[in-house]
Parts: C-alpha cells; structure tokens; sequence
C-alpha cells in the first residue's frame, strides 16, 4: 500500500471533485453490494466483492426490520465469519494489494463499507472508503448528465443500415460509441457476443464517457450516431434523446452493394468468428445460426406470415451453404431485407428528420465534413 493511504481515507469526500478523479482517471472500485444489488447496475471499474451474499442480506435486512440495527449486525457477523470472513477479506486485500489506487464502497457508504474498511485495516491494509458510497456516485451522474449535456454541441451521423456508420465514427477524432456501450449494433440481427449491460449500468458508463470527452475536448462538437430510443434494451437517457432530436443530422450514402458487403461482414464473418471464440467451432456455430433465427422471428409481423417464410427459408438455405464453404449464400437473403424492411422504415423515418440534414455525401466526403472542426462549429440547434 502506498504510505499516504491512510490519508486517502480521512480525505475521501463526497464532493464532485473526488468523483470526477475517481471517473476520468478510472480508478478501480470494491463494490460491496450483494450480487443482486450489483447486477442491477454498476460503474465500469468495479469488482463486485461483496460482505454478504444476497441470501445472507435477505436474512439481515429481515432482521434489522422486526428487531432492529444492533440485532442485524450481531446476525451479520455471525453469517460472516471463520473461513467465510476470511476468504472474503482475503479476497478485498488482494485487490487492495493489486490496485493502491483504489476504492470500496457499499450502497450508502453506510455499515458494509465501514465494516469491510475495518476488517482490511485489522489485516494491516488499509484502504480508502467512499463515503456517500454508490448512490452518491450514482447521483453524482445523474447531475453531471442532465447539467453538462446541454452545453455540448451534438452532430448525429445517420444512413441506412449497412453504411458502415460505426466503422466512420470510431475513426473520427470527437465521438461517443452508443453501441459500443449498449454492446448491441441496434438492429433487429445486433446482438452481440456477451449480453447487454443492465440499464443502469449503460447510463453510468455513459455518463463517464461524456465527463472524459468534456474534460478532453471542452465543449467542442460531438459526434453521435443516429438511434431510436432502444439499443437493442438499453434505453437512451430521455435527456440525451432531446438532445439528439434537435441536432444537425449529417447522412452517409453507399451503394446497395457495399451496405449488403458491410452487414454481410458484421453480422455474418464478425458475429460468427466471435461465437466460436466463445463456444468452439461446432457449438458456435450453432449459437449463431439460433441467434440468427431469433432475430429474423422478430421481423415476422411486419414481414407477413408469407415473405417471413420465404426469408427464412433463404436463411436456412445460408446455413447449409455456409458449412459447405460458401458462407456469401447469406447475401441472398440480406438483400430483401434492405429492399423490404429496413430501407421503408429509414425512407418513413427521414421524412421527419429531412429540416435537420445539413451534409449528405458518401463516405469520404462525411468523413472530410466531420473532421472539418470550422464547420461543425458553425452548425445550427434544431430546437
């Protein structure tokens, strides 16, 4: 442990300061929470290494409301104690050991933390404790969100599906990937390797993201891509999706044949070689083909019984050519889906947007317009 730690401790606020250090600079996070408490929602850098199990909570938290706080905790430590104790501590100062430069917290900064920071300084490692603790940090968030957003000017890249639109906006100097934190591409077939985070969790990530970009560039012009309000189920926090609405939209234009190229890459190539990453080649496979199916099921009421069949059929028909070495036979059934779902539902879309347009070219010229700082800083709000 680093010799001022003991310092830290007494130092440590709840103030914005001490969160903005601890979000910018990533500072690794004990989260003592339950593991339930944990996957409801949590911050990018946290463990989750808690004092008591969910059921163990359930029982304290039963307690402390028939008999009270005292009774709860002389429950609590005899729940957790003897080997159960000391695995557990075990566990807080290895991580303490690993990461000097950290922090643990519970829900309100309240009892677990204190306990979990006492019983790592009785081992002789002591180690700092967020008081205020999630809830704190969580609002902390809340208000860096609703209070900043508005003073960063917003640029939305929109185009049809399979412009290769996530591929442009990671390669510019300025921007936010929503996907990537969704870990969803947005569409009906977006579903990634690894499941989406829990809502909250998305929105604290997020959030972070936002703070780094205003302490790096300012107020200077954001990049967005263009999303409803769902990316695959994580929801846009309501003030963003204002926000996006009245922005400057710039359009990225391609072929058929290069957008049916991209999808058939991303959703095909990129999503299968990921599945077999995880589960083996055969078991992998067969991973991506159910996903597949899954998704092209969810198209079913606005395809129609009859083309939704069809489709499925081609799909299937992609499968078998696909273990027979031809894995471009899903072009086949890509193709349609522009024609007949996804370009109708853009062409409606767009009409409501065709006011905030201000650029529309392909790739290259996006490309050179959003890098263009002079004229992004030109752009109107469509308030």
């Amino acid at each position: 442990m680093t010799p001022n730690c003991d310092n830290r401790i007494a130092n440590v606020r709840k103030d914005s300061a001490d969160f903005t250090d601890i979000f910018l600079h990533d500072r690794p996070l004990i989260d003592t929470r339950a593991p339930l408490e944990f996957a409801k929602g949590a911050f990018p850098t946290a463990v989750n290494l808690p004092l008591m199990t969910d059921q163990e909570r359930a029982k304290v938290g039963t307690c402390y409301k028939k008999h009270g706080q005292d009774a709860a905790i002389k429950l609590g430590h005899q729940l957790v104690k003897g080997a159960t104790k000391e695995a557990r501590v075990a566990a807080w100062q290895r991580f303490a050991e690993q990461h000097p430069e950290g922090y643990l917290y519970c829900f309100r900064g309240g009892l677990r933390s204190q306990i979990s920071q006492q019983w790592l300084t009785e081992t002789g490692t002591p180690y700092p404790r967020i008081s205020g603790g999630y809830k704190a940090m969580r609002r902390f968030l809340i208000d860096e969100l609703e209070q900043q957003l508005p003073k960063v000017p917003l640029v939305i890249l929109g185009g049809r599906t399979g412009c290769a639109k996530t591929h442009l906006l990671t390669g510019l100097p300025r921007f936010i990937d929503l996907e990537g934190l969704a870990n969803h591409r947005g569409s009906a077939f977006g579903k990634r390797i690894g499941g989406q985070p829990a809502q909250i969790g998305f929105e604290n990530a997020l959030t972070i993201d936002l703070l780094k970009y205003r302490h790096q560039h300012g107020y200077q012009p954001l990049v967005l891509e263009d999303e409803s309000h769902l990316i695959g189920r994580c929801a846009l926090p309501l003030c963003l999706q204002n926000e996006m609405q009245q922005a400057p939209l710039v359009l990225v234009e391609t072929s058929l044949e290069q957008r049916i190229e991209t999808s058939y890459r991303d959703y095909i190539l990129d999503n299968l070689a990921a599945s077999q990453q995880k589960w083996g080649e055969e078991e992998g496979f067969s991973h991506f083909a159910d996903g597949l199916r899954l998704a092209m099921s969810k198209l079913k009421r606005r395809l129609g019984d009859l083309r939704y069949r069809e489709l499925l059929a081609l799909l299937e028909h992609g499968f078998n050519d696909h273990l027979q070495g031809r894995p471009e036979s899903h072009k086949a059934w890509i193709a349609p889906l522009f024609a007949e779902y996804y370009d109708p539902m853009y062409d409606y879309q767009l009409t409501k947007k065709q006011h905030r347009i201000v650029f529309r070219g392909d790739t290259e010229a996006v490309n050179d317009y959003l890098r263009d700082e002079a004229t992004l800083k030109r752009l109107p709000s469509f308030t």
